[in-house]
């Protein structure tokens, strides 16, 4: 197998010393940096003055290439067309399989580089038949398995990723030991495409104008009214600004009539959802399948039975009630460590 490797570059220590692992393990390391048009790397000159600081210290050539159209279109419009639905998006989930591992990966194989490298803290297995399985990094604090979930067996394996079975702090002690020094401190669980507040960022866009509406009780009591449902997601608590005996909590947004639903923390609990666009990573497995499902990054994740609901749909059982199931975040699955695939909560 060619030695030669591309590795996506955005500026910060992860991408960085994912690099420089690779370069000691003998790899010919080109990076890629992408312009999405948004953040301090905005401008394609602003992002070729901060690569040749990067390529200076690993002495690695550096493209930087403009994807701000390509960005636009299928993450951030995304993003915003979401909320306009009553959702709430996940857009790392969108980006990864389209952008860093679909149209990037195709730059790098333009360039003659066959596999990309990226700083995500995952690790991967590949068995005798070649099949690759994704699992978590090891550093749990770190862990961003979640975030690669919908990508296929093509891209998984095409692709590195060096910091999986690393810690953060390792990282950040030897990097600083060796002098390698990023350009942006910004961590990429960030929205790297939102500086500010999300909300003021949706009312910028073209056509997106919050209405106003009514604030009603699960059990059908008009109690206020909210000045947009892009302010507010499942499980929300603050801003909703109607005194009551007890806390209201947002469980549920109805876009056709701009209604804010609210209620009791109790009533923000579900036995089960459904998840549409569903993707398996290697093989489907058998149904009723009994997994642990992740409703969002920063859920542990909770036992459950998937059962098939059309081609490409399952309904999850949770074994026991979950709050804050979101539509539109993403349902990732587990075996042990080994993530399976996921859809979106509908």
């Amino acid at each position: 197998m060619s030695t030669r490797v591309a590795v996506a570059v955005s500026g910060g220590i992860d991408s960085l010393f994912s690099a420089h692992l690779l370069i000691r393990e003998g790899y010919r390391v080109t990076g890629i940096h992408f312009v999405t048009g948004y953040g301090a790397l905005a401008r394609p000159d602003e992002a070729r003055a901060a690569m040749a600081r990067i390529a200076d210290q690993l002495d690695i050539p550096i493209h930087v290439i403009d994807l701000s159209d390509t960005f636009e279109q299928h993450v951030v419009n995304y993003f915003v067309d979401e909320y306009r639905k009553g959702r709430t998006p996940n857009p790392c989930l969108r980006c990864n399989p389209r952008i860093k591992f679909g149209v990037l990966l195709e730059a790098a194989g333009n360039l003659g580089i066959g596999r990309i490298a990226t700083g995500h803290y995952v690790r991967t297995r590949t068995d005798a038949d070649q099949t690759v399985h994704l699992h978590r990094g090891l550093d749990p604090a770190k862990d961003q398995a979640y975030f690669l979930a919908f990508l296929n067996q093509e891209q998984l394996k095409r692709a590195l990723f060096p910091l999986g079975e690393t810690s953060k702090d390792d990282i950040r002690r030897e990097a600083e030991a060796m002098g390698l020094a990023p350009v942006s401190a910004k961590e990429s669980q960030d929205i790297c495409f939102i500086t500010g507040d999300y909300k003021e960022f949706l009312s910028s866009r073209p056509g997106f104008a919050a209405s106003p509406g009514p604030i009603v009780t699960v059990d059908g009591k008009t109690i206020g009214r909210h000045q947009g449902l892009s302010g507010f997601t499942i499980g929300q608590r603050r801003g909703i600004n109607c005194p009551a005996a007890y806390p209201y909590y947002v469980t549920g947004l109805d876009t056709e009539s701009c209604t804010l639903i609210v209620g009791p923390k109790e009533a923000l609990f579900r036995d089960h959802c459904r998840v549409t666009d569903v993707t398996f990573i290697g093989r489907t497995p058998s149904f009723p399948a009994d997994l642990t499902v992740r409703i969002r990054y920063a859920h542990p994740g909770t036992a459950a039975t998937l059962t098939a609901d059309g081609p490409s749909a399952v309904i999850v059982r949770f074994h026991e009630p979950v709050m804050s199931v979101t539509p539109g975040q993403g349902a990732v699955f587990y075996d042990g460590d080994e993530v399976l695939g996921g859809g979106w909560i509908a």
